[in-house]
This record gives C-alpha cells, structure tokens and sequence, in this order.
C-alpha cells in the first residue's frame, strides 16, 4: 500500500510552547513542545505525525492558525503574519509533562544560501516561543501474516523509525536500514523489538544523494526468510527505487509495502 496517513476522527489545532531544545547529534535537534492543548493529542499509530506551524526567525508578529482548516486562514494572511509550517513526526510522547518530542533534521545551507526554513527554527527556538500543531494521524500498520519487518529510510525518516522500533519493542523484530548524515548521527542505543538487527549507513559525504545508501545496502542484503512488512521513507527516490526493487526483484506483494516520499531532491518546499 501506499504510505497514506490514516487521519483521526477527531481532531483540532493544537496551541504549544517549545519546552526545551537539544542538539542531538551534527545534524539532529530534539525539540520538546507541550502546553495544555496537549490534552487534546490523541495517541494513535507507531509513527504519528502532523504539521507544526512556526514563526520566521525575528517576526513577532506572526499569528498561527486556529483551526483546522488551516489553509484558508493562510489564504487572507500577509507574507509578514503567516508562519511556516513543515511535516514532523512524534518522536516521543511525554505525557508525565503534557508535551511531546519532535526530531529537526539539520540542513544548513551552502554560504551564498539561506538555511532551510525547518533548520532555522530549530536551531534559534526557545522555551516559551508558541507553535501550531495539526495532528496528520499514521501510516505505519503491519500487514497479516508477517513476521518480520523492513523498515528503511534516510535521516528525514530517522525519528519516525525510531519512533516505531521503540514502540514495538514486543512486536515483529526488524531489519532497520538507516541512513544518516555522518558517523556522529549513529545512535549506539536503541530500544527495538528483540532479533531486530540495524544497520546504520554513514554517508560521511555531502555530495552524495541521500537514500542512495539504504537503497544500495538492501539492494545488496540476505533478506530474513518468511512474509514481511515494509515500511520505507525518505527522499522521494530512496521509497520509490525500493518499492520498485521489493515488487520485481523479490516478488514482494505490493499490499505490503508503506512508502513515503517525504521530500524531493532538488526541490525546495515553500
């Protein structure tokens, strides 16, 4: 199947204050948001995800959205009021402090350009700064039958695969296949279900298209024996390339499958 987020019934703009910001790793922050909306976050699927909406970096004037038909809103806002809004997952719930984390994959950009807007945010933002939270719903779901599961992806797709071997630490047990940045974004532990074995896959080399690791490296793996589920994200070329080589090279039933083009190489997002 494709990766479609399965959305709640019920669901409504969250208000939110950053908690606490921490640099994880070379190219990983960890943001800490919470705030009494919390209460209205339903928890659902292993790799829950929804649109955090944020002010430019000096504007103090921005006005997030207050409902869920959030676009509207955008429609009759200035340039100077409207905030930027990206796509994260819930790395992990905190509900002893109503808040929740979120991982921002660090991009800074080249000298004759702007960092990426996500880059940005996560690196100036401060405990107390409001942010907007829309709550997307899930993709992840285990097909009948499988005994194990793929999960494979690049940094964009780190913390929600994290997200899932953490939370499925009694479950399937895994074959992870996570590409990182460099050597100091490996994370040396990791709750996973037991038997899951990761493969940690350092580009260590900024021209190198990202996906083009995991993709190799499964391309090129032993593959378990018996029926597995597939859950894949990242750079659009890294789920696609994967899904393509799963259904002609491995006879993989397509149903099994979850693959998400997170982003596009090339392309930058509004």
């Amino acid at each position: 199947m494709a990766g479609k987020y399965r959305r709640p019934a019920r669901r409504r703009m969250l208000t939110l204050t950053v908690q606490r910001r921490e640099r994880v790793s070379p190219h990983f922050v960890r943001i800490t948001v919470g705030g009494d909306d919390f209460r209205h976050l339903e928890r659902s699927g292993y790799d829950q995800a929804g649109r955090l909406f944020f002010g430019h970096p000096g504007h103090d004037q921005v006005v997030l959205p207050t409902s869920e038909r959030w676009m509207l809103q955008f429609a009759f806002q200035s340039a100077a009021k409207r905030p930027r809004v990206r796509m994260y997952s819930i790395r992990r719930f905190r509900p002893e402090i109503s808040a929740f984390d979120i991982e921002v994959v660090i991009h800074e950009g080249a000298s004759n350009r702007p960092a990426a807007p996500g880059t940005s945010w996560a690196l100036e933002a401060e405990p107390g700064d409001e942010v907007g939270f829309l709550d997307e719903g899930y993709s992840y779901g285990p097909t009948p039958g499988a005994t194990w599961q793929l999960l494979v992806g690049d940094e964009s797709a780190l913390p929600a695969i994290l997200a899932i071997l953490e939370q499925s630490t009694g479950e399937l047990p895994a074959e992870a296949f996570l590409e990182v940045p460099a050597d100091e974004d490996v994370r040396p532990k990791v709750a996973a279900p037991a038997g899951t074995r990761i493969h940690w896959l350092p580009r260590n080399d900024p021209s190198v298209r990202p996906g083009t690791l995991a993709l190799q490296a499964v391309r090129d793996a032993q593959l378990r024996p018996g029926a597995f589920y597939t859950w894949t994200a990242g750079e659009s070329a890294l789920p696609t390339g994967l899904r393509r080589h799963l259904v002609n090279d491995r006879n993989v039933p397509k149903p099994d499958i979850a693959f998400l083009g997170y982003w596009k190489q090339g392309k930058a997002s509004p």
